[in-house]
């Protein structure tokens, strides 16, 4: 029963929220299941936060790799969370504060350091090994120079429009972009209703622990 009555719930559960769409009358019932799924959330984040300081409590304890970097996380976690709680977070308060004058700054930061790897990146996936890096590589050019003034601003106005970079980067944009992108977002809400489907079969098991 430890097994049958998860699989039992998760078949009920996601079968009504499928047959909304089509039955209406359903709505009552499936709205109160979201409401129950956001009081899943909101505990499943406590479970989570009381998780991290474990895990890096013990880090600290146990002198593991890097656990220096443990104490501002956990004094961090506790002490926004404490500000927040007693103190609110209304604009004006030290939790308000300290969110856009600590974590905006730190999040740029991040964001500026990711440029150097994104950057990376583009060098090794843009050398032009084969014919699709070679077109990979061609679009890139052409992209950056119909985004720039300096791929445009030499070219004279009596050129027809397709010999220049910018309505090759707007067609680039707009037909190959676009095309390829419609293609990864059928084939993940493909994966999303495959993964649904063993969910509600009790094929995929991996929420009840099991392989």
């Amino acid at each position: 029963m430890r097994r049958e009555i998860p699989m039992v719930l998760a078949f009920v559960a996601g079968l009504l929220l499928i047959l909304d769409f089509f039955i209406p009358v359903l709505e009552p019932v499936t709205e109160r299941l979201n409401n129950w799924f956001l009081v899943v959330i909101a505990f499943a984040i406590i479970v989570g936060i009381f998780n991290l300081l474990r895990v890096n409590y013990f880090k600290i304890r146990l002198k593991q790799e890097d656990w220096p970097y443990s104490f501002p996380l956990i004094i961090m976690v506790i002490g926004m969370g404490g500000i927040g709680i007693l103190l609110g977070i209304q604009e004006g308060t030290i939790f308000y504060w300290l969110f856009y004058n600590c974590m905006y700054p730190m999040q740029a930061t991040m964001f500026s350091l990711l440029a150097f790897f994104v950057a990376s990146a583009s060098y090794r996936a843009f050398r032009a090994r084969n014919l699709e890096a070679t077109l990979l590589l061609l679009a890139a050019i052409i992209v950056m120079l119909g985004q720039v003034p300096l791929g445009t601003a030499w070219i004279p106005d009596w050129v027809p429009w397709y010999l220049q970079f910018d309505a090759w980067k707007d067609w680039i944009m707009d037909v190959g972009n676009t095309a390829g992108q419609r293609a990864i977002m059928i084939a993940a809400a493909l994966g999303v209703v495959s993964a649904s489907l063993r969910i509600l079969l009790g094929i995929e098991r991996s929420y009840l622990g099991e392989e």
